[in-house]
């Protein structure tokens, strides 16, 4: 889509030491801050990004939304799960391990939305309240470019029947069993059925589990590990 970016990172080309290897993006798991500065540094350059010029979040698996229109700064990273904006050129960035990453961008509108979508932030409804907030900014659902990155699959996201009913009560795409026929369930496809509902129809979907990947970060697996991040910005 002309005039928008979106990217998605994997594991590699960063400076981190094990078990954060190599390219870790959360500033919140353990690894050395240091490394991290780099790590993001890296990760902005190679994207044609000014590190300084990316927005981050505090996640915390919730549906608040934050409107910005520059960097944080000095201030205080706020708690929300997802961030939205009308200013052209600043980089929207939501960080994962398992969870879906979900990036959103209307260019003729010049808004974009990251948001953090795992199993709670579904539920919440944090996808519509970052719609919502791009809507209020002029952005139009059918002109809204959606994209998903890498998540653990419905195969793969082994869960409770009664977390899994909680889930499918709410939205029941999101129903899925296991390889073995066990309660499983698919952010991923819950996500897009949301978006669905809302008139986003350019919406796209990454093929890779993050559980299955040895290529990105998936914290069901490895418990202490590092951070995938996406990216979306507008020119």
């Amino acid at each position: 889509m002309s005039g928008a970016h979106f990217a998605f990172t994997d594991r590699w080309g960063g400076v981190s030491a094990a078990p954060y290897e190599e390219l870790n993006l959360g500033g919140a798991v353990g690894d050395d801050p240091g490394a991290v500065r780099t790590n993001r540094e890296l990760a902005a350059k190679a994207l044609g990004l000014d590190p300084a010029r990316v927005v981050w979040m505090n996640q915390v698996h919730g549906a608040d939304v934050a409107v910005v229109d520059e960097p944080w700064g000095d201030r205080p990273v706020p708690e929300v799960d997802a961030v939205v904006t009308a200013r052209r050129g600043l980089a929207l960035a939501v960080l994962t391990a398992d969870c879906v990453p979900v990036l959103l961008a209307d260019p003729v509108a010049g808004v974009a939305a990251a948001a953090h979508a795992g199993r709670p932030g579904l539920v919440a409804g944090v996808v519509p309240a970052a719609v919502r907030a791009m809507v209020a900014l002029g952005a139009e659902p059918g002109r809204i470019v959606a994209r998903t990155g890498p998540a653990v699959c419905g195969w793969c996201y082994e869960v409770p029947e009664t977390m899994r009913a909680e889930v499918a009560a709410v939205e029941p795409a999101a129903y899925a069993e296991t390889r073995r026929g066990t309660p499983a369930v698919d952010v991923s496809a819950g996500v897009h059925a949301q978006l669905d509902r809302l008139g986003v129809r350019d919406r796209a979907r990454s093929p890779v589990c993050t559980l299955e990947s040895e290529d990105h970060f998936s914290y069901r697996r490895d418990r202490t590990t590092g951070r995938l991040a996406g990216y979306v910005w507008l020119d």
